[in-house]
């Protein structure tokens, strides 16, 4: 049990305490709401500034985990912590955490490193670490992505800013490159000519670069041509189609066959 005395110390120290804990619990309930809005306030600055889409979350995260640390060590400082020791501590954590979240600490500067070089942006569709897929998002620690199955996949930043990385929608243009076979007894240039016919019909294939079109080599049952035409690349995978399916039906059409693989079998009889 306390005596007198005791409780009398303990009453002075919650009186001497109470105010100084108020108004910390003001302090921290006040900078919260704070960092919140300029937290908002702060995405719709880098809106008006066109800061790329990707980028915003990471920002905005970053942001706010450098406010609430701020805000908490004035708030403990308030308290009448003593702010040198625990600023000693919290290295001494930080140092502890950062060795055993080295690895997390790697995708954390892989996504600074694709902050800085940028070599895709939200909407771009890339290839990367064994997966194709839309960008949705660059986070902290991760890049997430919308595969063609609409499948979501999290990208570690660490190994995905230093692997390689194919952007498919960085350049406005692309070239398609098709490859049509012929059998050894049709006309060549006949082909060729029905190809050109084909790409001078779509008015969505470019005309500069010009189209080419010739044999690009003679195969084992076949005649090999090969179209490149170049297109928008919003337009890429609807004039994949369009190639294939005109060219064969234009073929169908001008007698031209697509030959098949064909063995002979030679059967010997023994008595």
């Amino acid at each position: 049990m306390l005596d007198k005395h005791s409780i009398e110390v303990l009453t002075e120290k919650i009186i001497e305490y109470l105010p100084k804990l108020a108004l910390a619990l003001i302090t921290l309930v006040i900078g919260l709401y704070l960092i919140k809005l300029f937290i908002k306030f702060l995405g719709k600055v880098m809106e008006s500034r066109k800061v790329d889409e990707s980028l915003r979350p990471f920002f905005k995260t970053i942001a706010s985990i450098i406010l609430k640390v701020l805000l908490l060590i004035s708030v403990m400082g308030m308290i009448g912590i003593e702010m040198t020791s625990f600023i000693a501590l919290l290295g001494a954590v930080g140092i502890s955490l950062g060795m055993a979240l080295s690895g997390s600490l790697q995708h954390f500067a892989g996504g600074v490193l694709l902050l800085i070089y940028k070599p895709f942006s939200k909407g771009d569709f890339i290839e990367a670490q064994g997966h194709k897929g839309t960008v949705r998002e660059l986070r902290i620690f991760n890049t997430v992505i919308n595969t063609l199955e609409n499948k979501v996949v999290f990208i570690p930043n660490g190994p995905l800013s230093t692997g390689t990385i194919v952007n498919y929608t960085l350049e406005p243009t692309r070239r398609i490159d098709t490859v049509f076979s012929i059998s050894y007894t049709d006309d060549i240039k006949k082909a060729i000519n029905i190809i050109q016919k084909v790409t001078d019909s779509n008015p969505k294939i470019l005309k500069d670069p010009e189209v080419v079109i010739g044999v690009k080599q003679l195969s084992a049952s076949s005649v090999d041509i090969e179209s490149r035409v170049w297109v928008n690349t919003v337009d890429l995978v609807e004039l994949g189609f369009f190639m294939n399916e005109a060219v064969k039906n234009e073929f169908d059409k001008n007698g031209i066959t697509i030959p098949f693989p064909q063995m002979d079998v030679n059967l010997k009889k023994t008595d």
